[in-house]
């Protein structure tokens, strides 16, 4: 795996900066759920703001889990990362392909349509945090932006990018994440910002091979500072044993015609398309210990 996430701080230690690329992570996505173009570009952005994120505010085994809730035609997408920096997730249409806008880039804003951002954090505590902001672009980077400026008064710029190729094989993904410290003067913001403006597309520099420590050096001056390095991948939790879990909390009637009626049950994963299979004899040992 060649993907990876940069920490780094601005020589005036006042802007801090995440950097990943995550093709191959993106790619994993792809290949499980087989999605096409416009769901691969709204489920790999969503996958690379989600590491960003866990990246810039999880510590030690805690997760958040993106809701993105539009009513495009791809349907809502879910992603859920972990301080680890592994995320998984799936979008409920993964076959939609839309026709290009103009210069040629695939349509997000038409795939999401209108609706809801949540991000739900669960930092151990009694109760899961939620926060919620309406969708304002529907490109899901400005809303991510939006997300932390509105919901945790963070002054944030987000980039994202995947870039599909035609056989629908991702040819490149990864993006950035902004934000102002407190010490943080309005003409150095400007400044980042207007460099920020002036970058090539991401897409086209991630498929020229452009490093994350590249980017950060673009973004924050080759002065910068490298803090952390971290390797980042899909990966899903899931397990037989869960599933087993789950099917104990059925009623016993429901594990009774599985048995008799299917002979068995097959469960999918939604994250990661895994698939459990369940004898009838199984099952009926789950209806035993019931």
């Amino acid at each position: 795996m060649n993907d990876y996430l940069i920490k780094a701080i601005d020589k005036t230690k006042n802007l801090r900066l995440l950097t990943i690329n995550a093709h191959d992570l993106v790619q994993e996505a792809q290949t499980r759920h087989d999605t096409w173009s416009a769901s691969s570009a709204v489920l790999g952005r969503t996958l690379v703001a989600g590491v960003l994120l866990a990246g810039a505010e999880l510590t030690d085994k805690e997760e958040l889990t993106i809701r993105l809730l539009g009513d495009g035609p791809v349907g809502p997408t879910i992603v859920t990362a972990k301080s680890d920096l592994t995320v998984k997730g799936y979008v409920k249409n993964p076959h939609i392909a839309l026709p290009p806008k103009e210069n040629g880039h695939i349509d997000v804003k038409k795939a999401v349509g209108k609706g809801w951002l949540e991000v739900t954090k669960d930092l151990g505590l009694k109760e899961p945090y939620t926060g919620q902001v309406p969708i304002v672009s529907g490109e899901i980077a400005e809303d991510i932006a939006y997300y932390l400026t509105k919901s945790e008064q963070i002054p944030s710029a987000v980039g994202l990018s995947v870039f599909v190729n035609p056989n629908n094989t991702i040819g490149a993904a990864g993006g950035f994440m902004l934000q102002a410290l407190p010490g943080a003067s309005d003409s150095l913001i400007d400044q980042t910002i207007e460099r920020i403006n002036n970058l090539p597309a991401l897409s086209s520099s991630f498929l020229d091979g452009m490093t994350p420590e590249e980017l950060a050096k673009k973004i924050l001056g080759d002065d910068c500072k490298i803090l952390e390095k971290d390797d980042v991948a899909f990966k899903c939790d899931c397990s037989k044993e869960k599933y087993s879990d789950i099917l104990a909390t059925l009623k016993s009637s429901q594990l009774k015609e599985m048995i008799e009626k299917d002979h068995g049950a097959e469960l999918t994963c939604n994250f990661c398309g895994e698939k459990y299979d369940f004898s009838e004899d199984e099952l009926k040992a789950i209806l035993a210990k019931k």
